[in-house]
């Protein structure tokens, strides 16, 4: 046995080292850590919760320049915005433009672990979902980045569940649209009529079963990363690697296939830095809105009377979200497929534009990991911010 794990450290130890060493080290860094690495001014905050959860929050400050908030997807972290590098990364590619950047983390990703009286090894830690996050993290964090920069707005982008929260956020804390000089939604989900991806769906028929036995064993966390996952992402993921195909792949049955745009060789550090960590029951309320066709609070089944003192959980009004938004989609996004983005820009209380991406490939991950996403989708992210700062001033 001993024999074997040695042999198991040596084969790991002799496989990374023959990945590029910016590879393996930008695979390992953390976010400020990367950002550092690659010349730009990284800060770290902490901001509390009302609920007593402590955020980690990343900054590329430029003090006195307009801020932006970038809120990541689920399973996510802030560490989506710069792992591309200067070149690709929207994060770096704002902050040149002129922008002071704050990217947010939410509860249980593995920058946000903390909590003032829980434990994360605890039930009751991962007792969230979405909507905890949306009226909890969102806020504090909004709150935090204008009382520290003394502006009365920010600009707002967020993926995939980045946009997700902060429709929930909008329709339920409704005075937060007033703190919003835009907002960008990359990937946009607020309903899961029409998903294609198998991953989301498997949760939706199987509902029951996920949370009968995650509930079981107590397993409350959802596929966190860790530093073994990380050594072992290098060896399976890396060029020349027989495995580096199914690595590309368990992207593709989450957001859609689009091999072009994917730089293969980036893989290991994108599988060093997602996934970062969320709670089964955010899992589960995706499940339910694909199982339900509906954008509603988390169902608790016999106990939403209790809950909600009705027979189903209420759902979220998207005319009450009154900030100005934009939606950028694609029409090969698994996740975020047309017919759901024209049915929530319908829906919106202040809908400002929606920009079908120009290529029919386009993925849910390509919004900011494609290798020409800088071409199809940040350069107008950056013309719509002035835009709306036009308009704002006007």
């Amino acid at each position: 046995m001993l024999k074997f794990v040695f042999g198991v450290v040596l084969c790991f130890v002799a496989c990374a080292s023959a990945v590029d060493k910016d590879i393996a080290e930008d695979a390992r860094l953390t976010t400020p850590e990367l950002i550092k690495k690659y010349g730009y001014p990284a800060e770290t905050h902490h901001v509390e919760t009302d609920d007593g959860y402590i955020l980690e929050v990343h900054r590329i400050a430029r003090p006195g320049a307009q801020p932006i908030y970038l809120q990541h997807g689920n399973l996510d972290s802030s560490g989506t915005w710069v792992l591309m590098g200067p070149n690709l990364g929207l994060a770096y590619y704002l902050w040149e433009s002129g922008y002071d950047i704050w990217m947010g983390n939410n509860r249980g990703n593995r920058y946000s672990r903390k909590h003032k009286t829980l434990s994360d090894s605890s039930s009751s830690f991962w007792d969230f979902s979405w909507h905890e996050i949306a009226l909890y993290d969102l806020t504090a964090t909004i709150d935090y980045i204008l009382n520290n920069t003394g502006f009365k707005k920010t600009h707002y982008i967020g993926h995939s569940q980045g946009t997700t929260t902060f429709f929930v956020m909008g329709s339920e804390r409704p005075k937060y649209n007033d703190k919003i000089l835009s907002m960008q939604a990359l990937a946009p989900v607020a309903s899961f009529i029409d998903i294609k991806s198998p991953y989301i769906l498997y949760i939706a028929w199987n509902l029951e079963t996920v949370d009968y036995w995650t509930t079981l064993f107590g397993v409350n966390e959802f596929s966190a990363n860790d530093a073994v996952k990380t050594e072992s992402m290098l060896l399976l993921c890396k060029d020349n690697s027989l495995y580096q195909a199914a690595c590309a792949n368990d992207l593709f049955l989450i957001g859609g296939f689009d091999p072009a745009q994917l730089n293969y060789t980036m893989l290991p550090v994108i599988n060093g830095h997602s996934p970062a960590g969320a709670s089964v029951k955010q899992m589960l309320h995706f499940g339910q809105m694909a199982r339900y066709k509906n954008f509603c609070q988390y169902n608790y089944g016999t106990l939403n009377f209790w809950k909600y003192g009705s027979l189903v959980p209420p759902c979220y009004d998207l005319k009450k979200v009154t900030a100005p938004v934009i939606l950028h989609h694609a029409t090969n996004d698994w996740l975020a497929q047309p017919y759901d983005v024209n049915k929530l820009y319908d829906n919106l209380g202040n809908p400002k534009g929606k920009y079908l991406v120009p290529y029919l490939a386009f993925n849910h991950f390509d919004f900011i990991w494609g290798i020409d996403s800088r071409e199809l989708v940040h350069n107008k992210i950056i013309s719509v911010l002035h835009q709306m700062e036009a308009e704002d001033k006007a």
